[in-house]
Protein backbone atom coordinates (compact mmCIF):
# COMPACT_ATOMS: atom_id res chain seq x y z
CA UNK A 1 0.00 0.00 0.00
CA UNK A 2 2.82 2.61 0.67
CA UNK A 3 3.81 2.24 -3.04
CA UNK A 4 1.01 3.40 -3.90
CA UNK A 5 0.52 6.16 -1.58
CA UNK A 6 4.22 7.43 -2.74
CA UNK A 7 2.77 7.25 -6.28
CA UNK A 8 -0.35 8.90 -5.63
CA UNK A 9 2.02 11.41 -3.59
CA UNK A 10 3.87 11.87 -6.55
CA UNK A 11 1.05 12.63 -8.59
CA UNK A 12 -0.72 15.14 -6.94
CA UNK A 13 2.39 17.34 -6.05
CA UNK A 14 3.41 17.06 -9.94
CA UNK A 15 0.01 17.98 -11.32
CA UNK A 16 -1.67 20.27 -8.69
CA UNK A 17 -4.88 21.33 -9.34
CA UNK A 18 -6.24 18.82 -11.45
CA UNK A 19 -8.92 17.46 -9.54
CA UNK A 20 -10.32 15.28 -11.78
CA UNK A 21 -7.13 13.24 -12.70
CA UNK A 22 -6.31 13.25 -9.06
CA UNK A 23 -9.79 11.77 -7.85
CA UNK A 24 -9.83 9.20 -10.66
CA UNK A 25 -6.07 8.36 -10.15
CA UNK A 26 -7.11 7.80 -6.51
CA UNK A 27 -10.04 5.70 -7.40
CA UNK A 28 -7.83 3.10 -9.78
CA UNK A 29 -4.82 2.87 -7.35
CA UNK A 30 -6.59 2.49 -4.43
CA UNK A 31 -8.20 -0.75 -5.91
CA UNK A 32 -4.21 -2.10 -6.95
CA UNK A 33 -2.64 -2.03 -4.49
CA UNK A 34 -3.06 -6.12 -3.31
CA UNK A 35 -2.15 -6.93 -7.26
CA UNK A 36 1.01 -4.54 -7.09
CA UNK A 37 2.17 -6.36 -3.47
CA UNK A 38 1.35 -9.74 -4.84
CA UNK A 39 3.34 -8.73 -7.96
CA UNK A 40 6.60 -6.70 -6.90
CA UNK A 41 8.07 -6.69 -10.52
CA UNK A 42 5.78 -4.23 -11.29
CA UNK A 43 7.53 -1.55 -8.70
CA UNK A 44 10.80 -2.84 -9.52
CA UNK A 45 10.14 -1.71 -13.46
CA UNK A 46 8.12 1.99 -11.89
CA UNK A 47 4.93 0.20 -13.32
CA UNK A 48 2.16 2.79 -11.42
CA UNK A 49 4.53 5.84 -12.02
CA UNK A 50 5.22 4.97 -15.48
CA UNK A 51 1.13 4.26 -15.82
CA UNK A 52 -0.56 7.65 -14.34
CA UNK A 53 2.40 10.08 -16.46
CA UNK A 54 0.95 10.55 -20.11
CA UNK A 55 3.16 9.45 -22.50
CA UNK A 56 2.57 12.67 -24.52
CA UNK A 57 0.72 16.04 -23.67
CA UNK A 58 0.04 18.34 -26.80
CA UNK A 59 -1.21 21.95 -25.34
CA UNK A 60 -2.36 24.62 -28.64
CA UNK A 61 -3.99 27.83 -29.62
CA UNK A 62 -7.04 27.81 -31.86
CA UNK A 63 -8.03 30.84 -33.65
CA UNK A 64 -11.13 31.45 -35.69
CA UNK A 65 -13.22 33.92 -37.03
CA UNK A 66 -16.65 34.19 -35.73
CA UNK A 67 -20.34 35.61 -37.73
CA UNK A 68 -19.21 39.03 -37.01
CA UNK A 69 -15.87 38.70 -38.09
CA UNK A 70 -14.19 38.98 -35.05
CA UNK A 71 -11.05 36.67 -34.35
CA UNK A 72 -11.49 34.07 -31.51
CA UNK A 73 -9.14 31.76 -29.33
CA UNK A 74 -9.50 28.63 -27.84
CA UNK A 75 -7.48 26.48 -26.32
CA UNK A 76 -6.94 23.17 -27.47
CA UNK A 77 -5.99 19.46 -26.24
CA UNK A 78 -4.65 16.35 -26.94
CA UNK A 79 -3.32 13.45 -24.31
CA UNK A 80 -1.87 10.44 -25.64
CA UNK A 81 -2.00 8.55 -22.20
CA UNK A 82 -0.44 5.44 -23.38
CA UNK A 83 -0.12 3.15 -25.88
CA UNK A 84 0.85 -0.42 -24.73
CA UNK A 85 -2.01 -2.20 -26.19
CA UNK A 86 -2.65 -0.41 -29.44
CA UNK A 87 -2.99 3.33 -30.94
CA UNK A 88 -3.91 6.03 -28.77
CA UNK A 89 -8.12 5.89 -28.36
CA UNK A 90 -10.16 8.44 -27.11
CA UNK A 91 -12.49 10.88 -27.74
CA UNK A 92 -12.85 14.46 -28.27
CA UNK A 93 -14.71 16.92 -25.72
CA UNK A 94 -15.82 20.73 -27.10
CA UNK A 95 -17.20 22.14 -23.71
CA UNK A 96 -16.50 25.54 -21.81
CA UNK A 97 -15.18 23.16 -18.80
CA UNK A 98 -12.32 21.44 -20.54
CA UNK A 99 -8.73 21.91 -18.97
CA UNK A 100 -5.77 19.68 -19.06
CA UNK A 101 -6.75 18.23 -15.56
CA UNK A 102 -10.62 17.20 -17.35
CA UNK A 103 -8.65 15.82 -20.46
CA UNK A 104 -5.81 13.68 -18.52
CA UNK A 105 -8.79 12.47 -16.05
CA UNK A 106 -10.61 11.07 -19.19
CA UNK A 107 -7.30 9.87 -20.67
CA UNK A 108 -6.28 7.90 -17.84
CA UNK A 109 -9.76 6.49 -17.57
CA UNK A 110 -9.61 5.71 -21.39
CA UNK A 111 -6.55 3.39 -20.46
CA UNK A 112 -8.62 0.93 -18.39
CA UNK A 113 -12.26 1.28 -20.40
CA UNK A 114 -10.49 0.18 -23.69
CA UNK A 115 -8.32 -2.46 -22.04
CA UNK A 116 -11.85 -4.07 -21.17
CA UNK A 117 -13.06 -4.39 -24.36
CA UNK A 118 -10.41 -7.00 -25.38
CA UNK A 119 -9.81 -5.07 -28.53
CA UNK A 120 -5.92 -3.79 -29.60
CA UNK A 121 -6.52 0.43 -28.30
CA UNK A 122 -4.78 2.24 -25.79
CA UNK A 123 -5.86 5.31 -24.36
CA UNK A 124 -5.82 9.24 -24.85
CA UNK A 125 -8.43 11.75 -25.11
CA UNK A 126 -8.88 15.71 -26.42
CA UNK A 127 -11.08 18.22 -26.40
CA UNK A 128 -11.40 21.96 -25.89
CA UNK A 129 -12.83 24.74 -24.24
CA UNK A 130 -14.78 25.87 -27.15
CA UNK A 131 -18.56 25.68 -26.83
CA UNK A 132 -20.32 24.52 -29.86
CA UNK A 133 -23.86 25.84 -28.56
CA UNK A 134 -25.66 28.89 -29.54
CA UNK A 135 -22.64 29.03 -32.49
CA UNK A 136 -23.73 28.73 -36.41
CA UNK A 137 -22.99 25.99 -38.41
CA UNK A 138 -20.37 28.30 -40.16
CA UNK A 139 -18.77 28.99 -36.78
CA UNK A 140 -18.16 25.29 -35.73
CA UNK A 141 -17.03 24.87 -39.18
CA UNK A 142 -14.60 27.14 -38.50
CA UNK A 143 -13.54 26.32 -35.44
CA UNK A 144 -12.79 22.48 -36.09
CA UNK A 145 -11.20 23.14 -39.20
CA UNK A 146 -8.31 25.28 -37.06
CA UNK A 147 -8.51 22.82 -34.53
CA UNK A 148 -8.22 19.59 -36.68
CA UNK A 149 -5.06 22.06 -38.71
CA UNK A 150 -2.67 21.62 -35.61
CA UNK A 151 -3.87 18.27 -34.57
CA UNK A 152 -3.76 16.25 -37.88
CA UNK A 153 0.04 16.74 -36.98
CA UNK A 154 0.14 14.37 -33.89
CA UNK A 155 -2.78 11.75 -34.99
CA UNK A 156 -3.43 9.30 -37.87
CA UNK A 157 -5.03 5.89 -38.59
CA UNK A 158 -2.38 4.05 -36.43
CA UNK A 159 -1.11 6.23 -34.36
CA UNK A 160 -4.28 7.94 -32.24
CA UNK A 161 -7.65 7.76 -33.40
CA UNK A 162 -9.75 10.40 -31.84
CA UNK A 163 -13.30 10.10 -31.72
CA UNK A 164 -16.37 12.14 -30.53
CA UNK A 165 -17.61 13.64 -26.90
CA UNK A 166 -19.78 15.63 -25.19
CA UNK A 167 -20.16 18.83 -28.02
CA UNK A 168 -18.47 16.57 -30.61
CA UNK A 169 -21.38 14.80 -32.78
CA UNK A 170 -21.48 14.11 -36.38
CA UNK A 171 -21.81 17.38 -37.30
CA UNK A 172 -18.07 18.58 -35.41
CA UNK A 173 -16.77 14.73 -36.81
CA UNK A 174 -17.48 15.70 -40.42
CA UNK A 175 -15.54 19.02 -40.21
CA UNK A 176 -12.70 17.78 -38.52
CA UNK A 177 -12.33 14.51 -40.88
CA UNK A 178 -12.95 16.88 -43.99
CA UNK A 179 -10.17 19.49 -42.97
CA UNK A 180 -7.76 16.08 -41.98
CA UNK A 181 -8.34 14.42 -45.76
CA UNK A 182 -7.34 18.03 -46.79
CA UNK A 183 -4.53 18.46 -45.66
CA UNK A 184 -3.33 14.91 -45.55
CA UNK A 185 -4.42 13.69 -48.96
CA UNK A 186 -5.02 10.76 -47.12
CA UNK A 187 -8.59 8.89 -46.53
CA UNK A 188 -8.13 6.79 -43.43
CA UNK A 189 -9.65 6.10 -40.40
CA UNK A 190 -8.19 8.30 -38.35
CA UNK A 191 -11.28 9.25 -36.68
CA UNK A 192 -14.81 7.22 -35.48
CA UNK A 193 -18.64 8.29 -34.84
CA UNK A 194 -17.83 9.41 -38.79
CA UNK A 195 -20.98 9.89 -40.96
CA UNK A 196 -22.30 6.41 -42.95
CA UNK A 197 -21.39 7.37 -46.23
CA UNK A 198 -18.12 8.11 -45.61
CA UNK A 199 -16.78 5.04 -43.30
CA UNK A 200 -18.66 5.48 -40.12
CA UNK A 201 -20.22 2.60 -38.36
CA UNK A 202 -24.14 1.59 -38.11
CA UNK A 203 -24.86 1.29 -34.34
CA UNK A 204 -22.50 3.99 -32.82
CA UNK A 205 -25.10 6.48 -32.14
CA UNK A 206 -26.44 3.76 -30.27
CA UNK A 207 -23.36 2.31 -28.78
CA UNK A 208 -22.30 3.61 -25.47
CA UNK A 209 -26.45 3.50 -24.21
CA UNK A 210 -27.10 0.49 -25.33
CA UNK A 211 -23.95 -1.09 -24.04
CA UNK A 212 -24.83 0.46 -20.90
CA UNK A 213 -27.88 -1.45 -20.96
CA UNK A 214 -26.02 -4.58 -22.19
CA UNK A 215 -23.78 -4.77 -19.12
CA UNK A 216 -26.51 -4.22 -16.50
CA UNK A 217 -28.66 -6.91 -18.19
CA UNK A 218 -25.66 -9.20 -17.90
CA UNK A 219 -25.38 -7.73 -14.04
CA UNK A 220 -29.11 -8.92 -13.57
CA UNK A 221 -29.37 -12.23 -15.23
CA UNK A 222 -25.90 -12.97 -13.01
CA UNK A 223 -28.59 -12.44 -9.87
CA UNK A 224 -31.95 -13.95 -11.77
CA UNK A 225 -33.19 -10.84 -12.54
CA UNK A 226 -34.12 -8.93 -15.57
CA UNK A 227 -34.82 -5.17 -16.53
CA UNK A 228 -38.67 -6.23 -16.80
CA UNK A 229 -41.27 -3.87 -14.65
CA UNK A 230 -38.25 -2.15 -13.39
CA UNK A 231 -38.30 1.42 -12.63
CA UNK A 232 -35.49 3.63 -13.73
CA UNK A 233 -34.09 7.12 -13.23
CA UNK A 234 -31.54 8.47 -15.75
CA UNK A 235 -29.24 11.29 -16.41
CA UNK A 236 -28.80 13.28 -19.34
CA UNK A 237 -30.43 13.60 -22.56
CA UNK A 238 -27.57 13.11 -25.08
CA UNK A 239 -26.46 10.61 -26.91
CA UNK A 240 -26.39 7.99 -24.60
CA UNK A 241 -29.24 8.91 -21.99
CA UNK A 242 -31.33 8.52 -24.91
CA UNK A 243 -29.90 5.16 -26.50
CA UNK A 244 -29.81 3.97 -22.70
CA UNK A 245 -33.62 4.95 -22.55
CA UNK A 246 -34.24 3.36 -25.23
CA UNK A 247 -32.81 0.34 -24.42
CA UNK A 248 -34.38 0.16 -21.67
CA UNK A 249 -37.31 0.48 -22.56
CA UNK A 250 -37.65 -2.64 -24.85
CA UNK A 251 -36.13 -4.85 -22.53
CA UNK A 252 -39.40 -4.31 -20.43
CA UNK A 253 -38.17 -0.92 -17.94
CA UNK A 254 -40.05 1.85 -17.29
CA UNK A 255 -37.93 4.88 -17.45
CA UNK A 256 -39.07 7.93 -15.60
CA UNK A 257 -36.79 10.60 -15.72
CA UNK A 258 -34.05 12.82 -18.29
CA UNK A 259 -32.40 15.46 -17.79
CA UNK A 260 -30.01 18.96 -19.17
CA UNK A 261 -28.44 21.67 -17.30
CA UNK A 262 -31.82 23.51 -16.91
CA UNK A 263 -33.43 21.01 -14.67
CA UNK A 264 -34.90 17.34 -15.09
CA UNK A 265 -38.54 15.80 -16.32
CA UNK A 266 -40.48 13.27 -14.54
CA UNK A 267 -42.95 11.53 -16.39
CA UNK A 268 -44.74 9.10 -14.28
CA UNK A 269 -45.84 6.77 -17.30
CA UNK A 270 -42.56 6.83 -18.74
CA UNK A 271 -40.62 8.73 -21.04
CA UNK A 272 -42.09 9.68 -24.62
CA UNK A 273 -38.96 8.81 -26.47
CA UNK A 274 -40.01 10.14 -29.57
CA UNK A 275 -40.81 13.39 -28.35
CA UNK A 276 -37.48 13.20 -26.54
CA UNK A 277 -35.51 12.54 -29.78
CA UNK A 278 -38.05 15.38 -31.42
CA UNK A 279 -36.80 17.97 -28.84
CA UNK A 280 -32.99 16.98 -28.24
CA UNK A 281 -31.77 15.34 -31.64
CA UNK A 282 -34.08 17.41 -34.51
CA UNK A 283 -34.85 20.69 -32.50
CA UNK A 284 -31.40 20.99 -30.00
CA UNK A 285 -34.11 22.20 -27.48
CA UNK A 286 -34.01 22.41 -24.13
CA UNK A 287 -35.70 19.65 -21.99
CA UNK A 288 -38.48 21.60 -20.20
CA UNK A 289 -39.89 21.83 -23.93
CA UNK A 290 -40.93 17.67 -23.07
CA UNK A 291 -44.39 19.02 -20.96
CA UNK A 292 -45.50 20.31 -24.45
CA UNK A 293 -45.58 16.84 -25.63
CA UNK A 294 -46.66 14.96 -22.47
CA UNK A 295 -49.27 17.71 -20.26
CA UNK A 296 -49.10 14.81 -17.80
CA UNK A 297 -45.54 15.03 -17.04
CA UNK A 298 -43.78 17.54 -14.39
CA UNK A 299 -40.53 19.61 -15.22
CA UNK A 300 -38.36 20.99 -12.72
CA UNK A 301 -35.70 23.42 -12.68
CA UNK A 302 -32.41 22.40 -11.22
CA UNK A 303 -30.91 19.23 -9.67
CA UNK A 304 -33.00 16.59 -8.05
CA UNK A 305 -33.43 13.97 -10.41
CA UNK A 306 -31.53 11.62 -7.80
CA UNK A 307 -34.39 12.32 -6.01
CA UNK A 308 -37.03 10.37 -7.84
CA UNK A 309 -38.11 6.81 -6.56
CA UNK A 310 -36.78 3.94 -8.75
CA UNK A 311 -35.21 0.33 -8.90
CA UNK A 312 -32.36 1.19 -11.11
CA UNK A 313 -30.37 4.62 -11.70
CA UNK A 314 -28.35 5.56 -14.97
CA UNK A 315 -25.80 8.40 -14.24
CA UNK A 316 -25.30 9.35 -17.85
CA UNK A 317 -24.72 13.23 -17.68
CA UNK A 318 -21.15 14.46 -17.14
CA UNK A 319 -18.64 13.54 -13.94
CA UNK A 320 -19.55 14.25 -10.41
CA UNK A 321 -23.01 14.34 -11.00
CA UNK A 322 -24.20 12.03 -8.10
CA UNK A 323 -22.95 13.06 -4.80
CA UNK A 324 -22.96 11.40 -1.21
CA UNK A 325 -26.55 13.24 -0.44
CA UNK A 326 -27.97 12.12 -3.84
CA UNK A 327 -26.29 8.79 -3.15
CA UNK A 328 -28.71 8.64 0.26
CA UNK A 329 -31.50 9.27 -1.56
CA UNK A 330 -31.57 6.84 -3.83
CA UNK A 331 -30.93 3.95 -1.32
CA UNK A 332 -33.72 5.54 1.11
CA UNK A 333 -35.86 5.52 -2.01
CA UNK A 334 -35.59 1.76 -2.48
CA UNK A 335 -32.64 2.05 -5.72
CA UNK A 336 -31.19 -1.39 -5.56
CA UNK A 337 -28.20 -0.89 -8.62
CA UNK A 338 -26.63 2.23 -10.26
CA UNK A 339 -24.34 1.78 -13.16
CA UNK A 340 -22.29 4.31 -14.69
CA UNK A 341 -23.04 5.69 -18.36
CA UNK A 342 -21.03 9.03 -18.00
CA UNK A 343 -17.34 9.23 -17.14
CA UNK A 344 -17.40 8.99 -13.12
CA UNK A 345 -20.51 10.61 -12.78
CA UNK A 346 -20.40 9.46 -9.02
CA UNK A 347 -18.61 10.98 -6.49
CA UNK A 348 -16.04 9.18 -4.28
CA UNK A 349 -19.03 9.71 -1.39
CA UNK A 350 -21.27 8.46 -3.41
CA UNK A 351 -19.28 5.45 -5.01
CA UNK A 352 -18.26 4.60 -1.15
CA UNK A 353 -21.38 4.93 0.05
CA UNK A 354 -23.33 2.44 -2.32
CA UNK A 355 -20.67 -0.04 -1.52
CA UNK A 356 -21.57 0.07 2.03
CA UNK A 357 -25.32 -0.24 2.05
CA UNK A 358 -25.01 -3.93 -0.36
CA UNK A 359 -26.06 -1.67 -3.95
CA UNK A 360 -24.87 -3.11 -6.76
CA UNK A 361 -22.23 -0.62 -8.35
CA UNK A 362 -20.96 -0.56 -12.43
CA UNK A 363 -18.14 2.06 -12.68
CA UNK A 364 -18.21 4.17 -15.96
CA UNK A 365 -14.55 2.02 -17.14
CA UNK A 366 -16.80 -0.66 -17.23
CA UNK A 367 -20.44 0.07 -17.93
CA UNK A 368 -19.97 2.92 -20.56
CA UNK A 369 -17.00 1.12 -22.79
CA UNK A 370 -19.48 0.46 -25.34
CA UNK A 371 -18.94 3.52 -27.18
CA UNK A 372 -15.28 3.05 -27.34
CA UNK A 373 -15.82 -0.81 -28.19
CA UNK A 374 -17.91 0.35 -31.30
CA UNK A 375 -15.13 2.92 -32.61
CA UNK A 376 -13.07 0.09 -32.65
CA UNK A 377 -15.25 -1.76 -34.47
CA UNK A 378 -15.37 1.11 -36.62
CA UNK A 379 -11.78 1.22 -36.85
CA UNK A 380 -11.72 -2.42 -37.95
CA UNK A 381 -14.30 -1.68 -40.82
CA UNK A 382 -12.28 0.95 -42.39
CA UNK A 383 -9.60 -1.18 -42.25
CA UNK A 384 -10.86 -4.18 -44.11
CA UNK A 385 -12.77 -1.56 -46.35
CA UNK A 386 -15.92 -3.70 -44.93
CA UNK A 387 -19.22 -1.89 -43.74
CA UNK A 388 -21.35 -3.96 -40.96
CA UNK A 389 -24.83 -4.40 -40.73
CA UNK A 390 -26.63 -2.68 -37.80
CA UNK A 391 -27.48 -5.94 -36.53
CA UNK A 392 -23.97 -7.39 -37.25
CA UNK A 393 -22.55 -4.48 -35.12
CA UNK A 394 -24.96 -4.34 -32.45
CA UNK A 395 -24.15 -8.62 -31.53
CA UNK A 396 -20.95 -7.88 -31.46
CA UNK A 397 -21.32 -4.69 -28.95
CA UNK A 398 -23.53 -7.16 -26.97
CA UNK A 399 -21.21 -9.40 -26.75
CA UNK A 400 -18.39 -7.30 -25.60
CA UNK A 401 -20.21 -5.74 -22.80
CA UNK A 402 -21.25 -9.49 -21.39
CA UNK A 403 -17.58 -9.96 -21.60
CA UNK A 404 -16.62 -6.97 -19.78
CA UNK A 405 -19.62 -7.90 -17.19
CA UNK A 406 -18.42 -11.29 -16.82
CA UNK A 407 -14.40 -10.29 -16.35
CA UNK A 408 -15.12 -7.93 -13.85
CA UNK A 409 -17.28 -10.26 -11.80
CA UNK A 410 -14.70 -12.88 -12.03
CA UNK A 411 -11.83 -10.95 -11.19
CA UNK A 412 -13.76 -9.12 -8.36
CA UNK A 413 -14.54 -12.86 -7.20
CA UNK A 414 -10.74 -14.30 -7.48
CA UNK A 415 -9.22 -12.08 -5.23
CA UNK A 416 -12.01 -12.03 -2.73
CA UNK A 417 -14.08 -9.13 -3.49
CA UNK A 418 -17.17 -10.36 -5.11
CA UNK A 419 -19.75 -8.11 -6.38
CA UNK A 420 -17.21 -5.01 -6.11
CA UNK A 421 -17.31 -4.45 -9.96
CA UNK A 422 -15.25 -1.27 -9.10
CA UNK A 423 -11.97 -3.46 -8.17
CA UNK A 424 -12.97 -6.10 -10.96
CA UNK A 425 -12.77 -3.31 -13.82
CA UNK A 426 -9.76 -1.60 -12.18
CA UNK A 427 -7.97 -4.93 -12.08
CA UNK A 428 -8.94 -6.99 -15.25
CA UNK A 429 -8.16 -3.88 -17.04
CA UNK A 430 -4.66 -2.66 -15.59
CA UNK A 431 -3.28 -6.28 -15.55
CA UNK A 432 -3.69 -6.21 -19.77
CA UNK A 433 -1.92 -3.50 -20.19
CA UNK A 434 0.80 -3.70 -17.28
CA UNK A 435 1.84 -7.64 -18.93
CA UNK A 436 1.96 -5.73 -22.14
CA UNK A 437 4.47 -2.82 -20.61
CA UNK A 438 6.43 -5.37 -18.68
CA UNK A 439 6.76 -6.97 -21.95
CA UNK A 440 8.13 -4.11 -24.20
CA UNK A 441 10.64 -3.12 -21.58
CA UNK A 442 11.37 0.04 -20.22
CA UNK A 443 9.97 2.85 -22.79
Amino acid sequence: MSYVKDVLAQLVSRNPGEKEFHQAAEEVLDSLAVITEKNPQFQKAGLLERLVEPERQIMFRVPWVDDNGNVQVNRGFRVQFNNAIGPYKGGIRFHPSVNLGIIKFLGFEQIFKNSLTGLPIGGGKGGSDFDPKGKSDREVMAFCQSFMTELCKYIGADVDVPAGDIGVGGREIGYMYGQYKRITGLYEGFLTGKGIPYGGSLARTEATGYGLVYFVEAMLERRGDSFKDKTVVVSGSGNVAIYAIEKAQQLGAKVVTACDSTGYIYDKDGIDLAALKEIKEVKRGRIKEYVQYRPNAEYHDGVGVWSVPCDIALPCATQNELCGEDAKMLVKNGCKLVAEGANMPSTPEAVAYFQENGILFAPGKAANAGGVATSALEMSQNSMRLHWTFEEVDAKLKGIMRNIEATTSEVSKEYGMENNYVFGANAAGFLKVANAMMAQGIV
